[in-house]
């Protein structure tokens, strides 16, 4: 089985390493008990991400991050969804948390994981006492130190 994650950037300049994203993507899957999936992870424009957002889900304005799961037709089918992250959106998010761009973008990629895996949550201030979000700080705060390690192996081999 493998877990194949794809990350572009659309063009922009995106302060979190496409490797990074990957390696995060496929952490998640990993820690979810996912063994096959095939996922693309797409940084976009503002306009960008306001279009999906219209034409997709009928919202108006901006979202940092929409995911989009694909029906499996049976448990041994891969995982299959498209991500897409709007790192302008992220970038003020972050302020407004007093978080780095980089720890945000990371929170997104896991976000859009669980979306896909079919997790959910309510809207609003209740969305941080939710299971997904919950599960989303847990794996963040697991992964951003195994990930970093792994930078660092790949630093060594180079």
């Amino acid at each position: 089985m493998s877990r194949i994650v794809d990350v572009a950037t659309d063009g922009i300049r995106v302060p979190l390493a496409r490797w990074r994203a990957a390696a995060i993507a496929r952490e998640v899957l990993r820690a979810e008990g996912v063994d096959s999936a095939m996922i693309s992870v797409t940084f976009v424009t503002t306009p960008r991400i306001i279009a999906l957002n219209r034409t997709h889900l009928g919202r108006r304005g901006a979202t940092d991050v929409i995911a989009f799961g694909f029906a499996r037709r049976g448990m041994s089918d891969p995982v299959v969804g498209d991500i897409y992250i709007a790192p302008d959106v992220a970038r003020r998010n972050a302020v407004e948390n007093g978080v780095s761009t980089r720890e945000e973008l990371a929170r997104l990629v896991v976000h859009g994981i669980l979306h896909i895996l079919g997790f959910d949550h309510p809207e609003g201030t209740a969305r941080i006492a939710s299971l997904m979000w919950r599960r989303q700080e847990a794996l963040l705060r697991r992964l951003t130190h195994r990930v970093g390690g792994e930078r660092k192996r790949r630093a060594r081999a180079a």
